[in-house]
């Protein structure tokens, strides 16, 4: 049977609804009894617009509720939204509570507001912390970051007292004050205030003990005799905001974050992240940009294989003979291919299409060319032979004009030869125990005797010469004092070895172990890269890539392997030669642009993907 409106279940609620336009002020009362604390039930309302509708309220985060004639109807529920509701069965009245922000949550706040500030929209961020409960920062700190800001040095100083019980360095006070009154002395200085200067230098920094070379330093701006002698000797940007800023970025790293936010706080950690997500990229192989306008934040890094250098481009045929060595030059404009046949070829790089076309021939190297070396400035190119070669070539570049061959003896064997950062000399040596120092016209300069060289380097430093020899060791020999030391000991035949270009690591291609990665600063074997087939043939492989992140190397199974530095699985397979690859050199100006020398008597040029539908001869070894 229906109850009259006097009959109510004892566990019910029961709410008088006032209509909307008769309800005034943030609070909805409800009538009527119930048991217990249950009989009366207040809802939050925005705390935002501090309106109410009907028995539902709203959380400025939460959904807006719409009336119609009094009634409320809930557009949606969200975070911070309470409802009272009464049933035929049951009233039931729920609330949500204001959610308890945790530590993350509050940084996350923080640090959008930090940086809403940094855009000038203040009255948003002032809006957030009072919604979210959150403080941007200390008030102490606050007023710090004022009076700085300001130029008000004593009140700063003073704030110092108040921010000293914060710190967790005792003396982080002295080293901040410091700051503050180094600031304010050059400002006294580039007003004119001389005698005003003079009492902070004497009066304020002397007496802190701190830091009494910088005084000294300090003390000599005093003779600067106008503003712009002083701005230039001190590489100070003078009195305003930007130095003021700056001010304040070197005193924040002295207070902890939760007493004031390290400075751009949000744009460090995003910017550290996008970092992290390219060097986390096997293919990412394009020039690092710190800003973040170059990228969107809205999805995760990721580049294509199709943007990488592991599809044929062109195949060069011109050799009749196996080709046993490519190298571009330091600028990346040419190519210089070297074969059995007696010939090296020069092939000039397309600026923009990148294809190769055939700039010269150098021929009469009677015992085949194996190894070429440019000059630091690209003007000469030497090369040389195998190893019952005794004689090797110095070509000028530009002319095409042999200008040294040099043989010291004919039972010498100088098939390795590496140029001196001045570009005035050069070593050479071979197996068979020669290791020379010679110039530009093939005069010796100086000799090492007994060294059985592989494969050579000159260290930047333009003493120190490094040499791979028959005892399975890199050794590095100073032609100034005639001195030695072993750096690199492997347990296995080195075929060759390169080094990268700040000199701190080694490529060495092992026999019968493939390619090893050595630190030569902590001469220590960093990784053993896995995949290429290395027996006892010489096989040359490359740095190359953006920043040399990545690794290259020919294969006596026909392929060219690629690798991520950081990885020992190769990112890539290049098919496509049909005998062994001899060498791989990677263009040092184009990061995309690789080429290969193989015995099959080609010359194979790898570029990125010059369609999006091209057939696919790299093999995807991502793990």
């Amino acid at each position: 049977p229906a109850r009259t409106p006097t009959e109510r279940p004892p566990s019910a609620i029961h709410f008088n609804i006032t209509p909307v336009n008769n309800l005034s002020g943030n609070n909805m009362q409800s009538n009527g009894e119930g048991q217990g604390q249950d009989s009366e039930l207040s809802c939050l309302n925005s705390a935002q617009n501090g309106e109410s509708s009907s028995a539902v309220g709203t959380h400025s985060n939460g959904v807006l509720t719409s009336t119609n004639n009094g009634n409320s109807v809930g557009a949606g529920l969200g975070s911070g939204t309470c409802v009272a509701s009464t049933s035929s069965g049951s009233e039931v009245g729920s609330m949500k509570k204001k959610k308890r922000l945790s530590q993350s949550e509050e940084d996350v706040i923080r640090l959008i507001g930090q940086h809403l500030d940094g855009l000038g929209l203040n009255q948003t961020v002032d809006l957030l912390m009072q919604e979210s409960g959150c403080r941007l920062e200390h008030t102490s700190a606050t007023k710090f970051r004022n009076h700085v800001m300001e130029g008000e040095w004593d009140k700063a100083e003073n704030d110092l007292n108040e921010l000293r019980a914060l710190m967790h360095s005792p003396n982080a006070i002295v080293r901040m004050k410091f700051l503050l009154l180094q600031q304010k002395y050059l400002e006294y200085l580039e007003d004119g205030k001389v005698l005003e200067a003079l009492q902070v230098l004497r009066g304020e920094l002397t007496p802190l003990k701190y830091n009494t070379d910088r005084i000294h330093v300090l003390s000599g701006y005093l003779m600067c005799s106008h503003a712009e002698d002083l701005r230039a000797k001190t590489e100070w940007e003078g009195k305003g905001t930007n130095s003021r800023c700056r001010l304040l970025d070197k005193l924040q790293t002295y207070l902890p974050p939760s007493v004031m936010l390290p400075p751009r706080r949000l744009q460090t950690l995003l910017r550290q992240a996008v970092e992290l997500q390219r060097d986390r990229c096997l293919y990412h192989n394009t020039k690092l940009d710190s800003s973040l306008d170059s990228v969107t934040l809205l999805l995760d890094h990721v580049c294509s294989r199709k943007q990488f250098p592991c599809y044929t481009q062109q195949i060069l045929t011109e050799h009749c003979n196996e080709v046993w060595f490519c190298k571009f030059s330091n600028d990346g404009t040419k190519l210089a291919t070297g074969s059995k046949d007696t010939t090296v070829i020069i092939w000039q790089v397309d600026p923009e299409s990148h294809q190769l076309k055939l700039l010269r021939t150098l021929e009469g190297h009677a015992y085949g060319v194996s190894y070429l070396a440019w000059s630091p400035d690209d003007t000469y190119l030497i090369a040389c032979g195998p190893d019952d070669c005794s004689e090797l070539w110095l070509w000028n570049v530009p002319t095409g004009e042999l200008r040294t061959k040099m043989s010291q003896s004919h039972e010498d064997s100088l098939t390795s030869v590496a140029w001196n950062p001045d570009g005035k000399r050069f070593v050479t040596g071979g197996q068979r125990g020669q290791f020379y120092q010679c110039d530009l016209d093939g005069n010796l300069l100086d000799s090492w005797e007994g060294v059985r060289v592989q494969c050579l380097w000159c260290v930047g430093d333009g003493r120190t010469v490094l040499a791979s020899d028959t005892h399975q060791r890199i050794r590095g020999y100073n032609f100034e004092d005639l001195t030695d030391r072993n750096i690199v000991q492997e347990d296995h035949p080195i075929m060759s070895f390169t080094v990268s270009k700040n000199g701190r690591l080694a490529l060495l291609n092992v026999a019968t172990q493939g390619v090893h990665l050595w630190d030569l600063q902590d001469r220590v074997l960093v990784r053993k890269y896995q995949g290429v087939t290395q027996g006892f043939y010489t096989i040359h492989s490359c740095f190359g890539g953006h920043n040399e992140d990545f690794i290259a190397s020919g294969s006596e199974d026909h392929k060219v392997y690629i690798w991520h530095r950081r990885s020992e699985l190769p990112i890539a397979e290049l098919t496509g030669h049909t005998r062994t690859v001899n060498c791989v050199s990677w263009n040092p100006i184009i990061p995309g642009l690789m080429a290969s020398a193989s015995d099959d008597g080609t010359v194979r040029v790898w570029g990125p993907a010059p369609f999006l539908d091209t057939q696919e001869n790299c093999s995807n070894m991502d793990s």
